[in-house]
């Protein structure tokens, strides 16, 4: 009996191994993050997707995502939410701005959503300008993470991805920077005209306050007049004095 159930225990323990590796999963592909392939699975990331090609900001993240220690999150509005713009706001914007706007829905760090009930505001985005980087606020209503531009107030809904070192978080509004879309400062307003009349002095009239000036011509009529009556006395006097003698 021992010599019959030997081969076959044999057999068992040699084909363990082999069934046992059958039914391991297969280990993740190793390999850049297709940040394009996420938002295409989930869809409505059409407006999202053209702004990253268009400011070769996907690119650029795709690349930093390979060599970060810190990892990123991307704030993922959809098209909807680019939809419910007012009229005109992307196509206002200079390409510079438009970089800034997409920059300011990426912050380099990896934070899960939990993060955000305790995060320290403001929380850096890559967006920045000539007082530093762009910053977010985070509040938090139960388990409800809100964020805030100064703009607007957007609620975070659904994770797309929660993985190191990528997080991407569903928006249903387009996070406006105040930096772009605030209120103007009132000094850009044009300064207003001046309110002076144009005076109604003749160049020829004299400055007020100042006193007149004497007329030197009445002096000179006066000496005139004096030394005419004294001639006429003396050439008297010497008639006279001619009758007598």
């Amino acid at each position: 009996m021992a010599l019959t159930t030997t081969p076959l225990v044999l057999i068992l323990l040699t084909l363990i191994p082999f069934l046992t590796a059958q039914k391991a999963p297969a280990p993740a592909p190793s390999g850049p993050i297709n940040i394009t392939g996420i938002f295409d699975k989930a869809g409505q990331y059409t407006t999202l997707i053209r702004l990253l090609n268009e400011t070769q900001q996907l690119t650029q993240i795709q690349s930093q995502l390979n060599s970060t220690s810190q990892g990123f999150t991307i704030f993922a509005p959809t098209d909807n939410a680019f939809q419910n713009l007012p009229s005109g706001a992307l196509n206002d914007l200079s390409d510079e701005q438009k970089v800034q706007l997409i920059l300011y829905h990426v912050t380099p760090k990896y934070y899960f959503l939990s993060d955000f009930l305790t995060v320290s505001n403001p929380v850096r985005t890559q967006a920045s300008g000539k007082d530093g980087p762009w910053g977010l606020h985070f509040t938090s209503q139960g388990n409800q993470v809100n964020v805030s531009t100064g703009v607007v107030t957007v609620p975070i809904n659904n994770a797309l991805r929660q993985q190191f070192p990528l997080a991407v978080y569903q928006l249903d509004k387009v996070l406006l920077p105040s930096e772009l879309f605030g209120a103007k400062s009132p000094d850009s307003s044009p300064a207003p005209k001046s309110s002076k009349t144009p005076s109604s002095k003749t160049p020829s009239s004299p400055i007020e306050g100042d006193a007149p000036a004497p007329s030197s011509s009445k002096k000179d009529d006066s000496a005139a007049g004096r030394n005419v009556g004294f001639g006429f006395v003396v050439g008297f006097g010497l008639i006279c004095m001619g009758i007598l003698f």
